[in-house]
């Protein structure tokens, strides 16, 4: 989810300055996408370059509050009838993380796994907690949040199985050295021969 559209769908509730929407947004996330208020503040100031919001006159206490454009309206509306593609996505690090361990010399990649694995684990539990530790209608948000998270971790922690058994049969073609020689290769029988 972006800031930007996360921000417009808070000003969509009601006119509110940039703490309010910050604590809001922490609010709707479950706290798991926290923000700092810089973020919050630099994203208004372009919000408000493109039209999409506007700012209004100070609060007596020095806060200023915005309100959403129609133009801004318009934008979210597109954003919801929109759907995510895995392209608009960030890379997956950990996917990346385990192409780099399998072709650099030295790298235990099955420690690489059952580390990520415990991790992934850790987080399963605390996710299910939390799930766990409310049930009131007004937490739904954060909820389906959670869920999200859950999820995403039971699916890291079966494609980190894949990847365990992928390692068994992986043998690696010889590496040639910069002459065009081959070089020593690491296989996953050998580590089991020591």
């Amino acid at each position: 989810m972006s800031i930007r559209h996360g921000l417009l769908a808070l000003l969509e509730r009601g006119q509110m300055y940039g703490y309010q929407l910050r604590a809001a947004f922490e609010e709707s996330t479950g706290s798991t996408w926290p923000l700092n208020i810089g973020q919050v503040y630099t994203t208004l100031n372009r919000l408000e370059r493109d039209g999409l919001v506007r700012s209004l006159p100070e609060h007596e206490g020095g806060q200023r509050p915005y309100e959403i454009t129609d133009a801004g309206r318009a934008d979210l509306a597109l954003w919801f009838a929109t759907p995510i593609s895995r392209a608009d996505r960030p890379r997956d690090e950990l996917s990346i993380k385990l192409a780099l361990a399998l072709t650099t010399p030295g790298v235990d990649v099955r420690s690489v796994v059952q580390t990520q694995r415990s991790a992934t684990m850790r987080t399963l539990q605390e996710l299910t907690r939390l799930k766990f530790a409310s049930d009131r209608p007004e937490d739904l948000p954060w909820r389906l949040v959670l869920d999200a998270m859950v999820f995403q971790a039971e699916a890291e922690i079966r494609w980190l199985d894949h990847c365990e058994t992928s390692l068994v049969r992986y043998r690696p073609a010889p590496p040639t050295s910069p002459a065009g020689r081959p070089g020593t290769v690491w296989h996953a029988d050998e580590e089991a021969r020591r």
